[in-house]
């Protein structure tokens, strides 16, 4: 599961990492900022060639599963119920 956090950006556009989700980003480290429809990836800039269409992919399919969300396409099940179905596949 991939782990979130709250920010805001000020404004004279900037945004504030929040602490927990630093790990691996030095002081003065260069990011890379990549918006794609609705989402904004950053990735470190050291690592912008590495995984770049699958990140971008993540984003068009996250983008997708949100409008599918929205428009009441998802079935909730409790967690027993979602393993027994997973077991299916």
């Amino acid at each position: 599961m991939a782990n979130i956090s709250i920010t805001k950006m000020s404004s004279k556009g900037q945004v504030v990492i929040p602490q927990d989700m630093r790990e691996g980003i030095s002081e003065g480290e260069k990011l890379i900022v990549i918006k794609n429809g609705k989402q904004i990836i950053l990735k470190k800039m050291d690592d912008f060639d590495e995984n770049l269409e699958e990140d971008l992919e993540f984003a068009k399919r996250t983008e997708e599963a949100w409008r599918a969300y929205d428009r009441g396409e998802f079935i909730s099940m409790d967690a027993d119920d979602f393993i027994k179905e997973m077991k299916k596949w």
